[in-house]
């Protein structure tokens, strides 16, 4: 009998210690008011930059490990807030038409994490995943920093996209010769931050 117990509470163990972390995860809903994305484009002449609402998310965590990260953005929500008036409501209609990112045909893009590997134990991970903007889906990775914060959690970082990766090619160097000072960069920025809680 004392073997058996003795074995039983091995197999446990054994349990334990093999078990995915995965499957312990807890999942924190991210709180899309208190979250924010920052866009900033950059041209030859300079730069614009504005904001998208997050529309929905998840963080899933296995005690100070990030094992999932999915968001999905409003597209509809954009703004440009470098400039005002005319010129701003101009520019946010050329981004949100054909040109750009076809916002009515496409109103949200999206982010779900594939792999994600911790690279220290002060919450910074690099997270590859896919990346969906006007309907086309692309693997991207970058590296965030991700920890719980007075019972929830928080995560932030620099998304540096390739638009013509997504059939965005309006000025673009690559497709268009001779745009002199009216080129703009194909590299475009997301700065993501996320405050999440169960």
């Amino acid at each position: 009998m004392k073997n058996l117990t003795m074995m039983l509470a091995c197999v446990a163990f054994l349990g334990l210690a093999f078990t995915n972390p995965a499957s312990m995860a807890v999942a924190f809903k991210v709180d899309v008011s208190a979250s924010t994305v920052k866009w900033t484009g950059y041209k030859v002449t300079g730069k614009h930059f504005g904001k998208v609402k997050i529309k929905s998310g998840s963080l899933e965590m296995s005690k100070t490990k990030l094992v999932k990260a999915a968001f999905e953005m409003d597209m509809s929500s954009l703004t440009v807030e470098d400039i005002e008036g005319k010129m701003a409501d101009n520019l946010k209609g050329h981004l949100m038409s054909d040109d750009f990112f076809s916002v009515e045909k496409n109103p949200t893009a999206s982010f779900t994490s594939t792999k994600i590997t911790a690279k220290d134990k002060l919450g910074n991970f690099s997270i590859t995943g896919n990346l969906v903007i006007k309907g086309i889906s692309k693997p991207i990775t970058f590296d965030a920093n991700v920890k719980p914060e007075a019972g929830k959690v928080m995560g932030m970082a620099k998304i540096k996209v390739d638009r013509t990766n997504y059939d965005i090619k309006f000025r673009s160097g690559k497709f268009f010769a001779d745009l002199g000072d009216k080129a703009i960069y194909d590299d475009f920025e997301l700065e993501i931050n996320l405050v999440a809680a169960k």
